[in-house]
């Protein structure tokens, strides 16, 4: 993803216990994502808490999308296009979501397959970087 400080500008708090742009992009994804899970209880209650937190999610997954599609950006063709198209349907299922025509359980469902492909691609990025 490597646009970590347009992520770290997002969610500037996320850069004081991580070291690497994975890192960052991890706390980044499990804030938002705890946000709108906590958000979403109470949704028929405090409904500007919700869009706020859809808005903060929308904001990252502007971000990621702007990141991949850089000719600079290291990841495979393939990924980047997949990466792209998450943030296409995340944008579009948001809408649903804030007109009451969908839950927020999509989105918080792809924010954790993300946040686990960083953690699980962690140790071999830091090996790569270790190596260089």
């Amino acid at each position: 993803m490597n646009n970590y400080a347009s992520a770290n500008t997002a969610y500037g708090n996320a850069r004081s216990s991580a070291s690497s742009p994975r890192q960052i992009e991890y706390q980044a994804f499990a804030q938002v994502t705890k946000e709108i899970r906590l958000s979403a209880d109470t949704v028929t209650t405090d409904f500007p808490r919700h869009a706020e937190a859809l808005h903060r999610n929308l904001r990252l997954w502007t971000i990621l999308s702007s990141s991949v599609i850089e000719g600079s950006n290291g990841l495979p063709d393939t990924l980047r296009a997949r990466l792209y198209h998450l943030g296409e349907f995340t944008r579009n299922h948001t809408r649903k979501v804030l007109r009451g025509e969908g839950d927020a359980e999509a989105l918080i469902d792809i924010n954790t397959a993300i946040m686990r492909g960083l953690r699980q691609s962690a140790p071999a990025a830091q090996n790569q970087e270790g190596a260089a």
